[in-house]
Parts: C-alpha cells; structure tokens; sequence
C-alpha cells in the first residue's frame, strides 16, 4: 500500500480506518489542546510536540488489532488515542528524563497495558509493566514493532537502548 509501511500493517491499518494521505487535523488540534491543557493536582502537563500532533491527524483515533501471532514476541493491538493516555503525565516525564527528550503521549497498547509516547523527531516509545522500550524511528515503524510481534529494544536506566 505505500513503501513506508509494511503490507501486513498497511493492511491491519485500513481494516481500522485508514487510508494513505488520511488527515484529521481538527482532531489533532482538538486532542493537541485537550492534551496540553490537562493539568495533574501538582500543576504538572504534558508536552504537546509537533511530531505528536502530525501522528494525531494521520494515525489518531485508529484501534488496531495485531497483524498475526507475531514474529518474535506476541503481536499487540494498539489504540492510537492519546487521551487515554492523558493521566500519564508523571510516567511520560520520567522516562522523558531518562531521555533527554521530551514526550508526548501518542495512545495506549494493548488495552492499556503500555502507554506510547513520541519524541520532538517522531521516534516511538513503550512503557509497560515489564520496562521501558524504544519502537522506531516513525510511527510506522513502530506500529510495525508492535502489530507483527518485532522484538522492542529495551531502554537502560540510563537513557540507551
């Protein structure tokens, strides 16, 4: 379907919706200010960065099964809504710390598990109950890791992965 994702993703993806040159950029925007406007008890935010809000208007608001068993390690749905990501602020920060980078929060993993975060360049993120994972370089690369079952690359505490 387009070079930049695998067919077996690009598959998966249309089944939920999407299409080559999608945009939803009122979306994007709304979520973007929703997002950014949240605010914890202790006054904290997220970062809305703009990597975030291109992944909001082509990705936003699919739910994607898994595209198979998985290829190396057990296949994941993804819900590409990033409010249901949107009490992770504190979570997101530390693992933006242990970066250097700040993170946006991009949706949830499946069900909930995990929550995905991009970076400002569009690199993807995984925090679950089992470690913090680096994804890709893009979104769809990304999606790839998490739809056909890739094995993730762990992320130290230092930051490396």
């Amino acid at each position: 379907m387009t070079e930049r994702i695998p067919d077996p993703v690009a598959e998966a993806l249309a089944a939920a919706g999407w299409q080559p040159g999608r945009r939803a950029e009122d979306r994007a925007r709304e979520w973007a200010l929703r997002i950014g406007g949240y605010a914890t008890p202790d006054g904290r935010q997220h970062t809305v960065l703009p990597a975030a809000i291109e992944a909001y208007a082509e990705f936003g608001g699919l739910r994607v099964p898994p595209a198979g068993p998985g290829e190396e390690v057990a296949a994941s749905a993804v819900d590409l809504d990033p409010l249901r990501a949107l009490h992770s602020v504190a979570t997101l920060a530390g693992l933006a710390d242990a970066l250097g980078v700040p993170l946006s929060p991009l949706g949830v993993e499946n069900d909930g598990a995990g929550i995905l975060a991009v970076d400002r360049t569009g690199r993807v993120f995984l925090l679950d109950h089992a470690g913090d994972w680096y994804l890709g370089e893009t979104v769809p690369e990304a999606l790839a890791v998490l739809l056909l079952g890739r094995q993730p690359a762990r992320i130290a505490e230092d930051g490396v992965w």
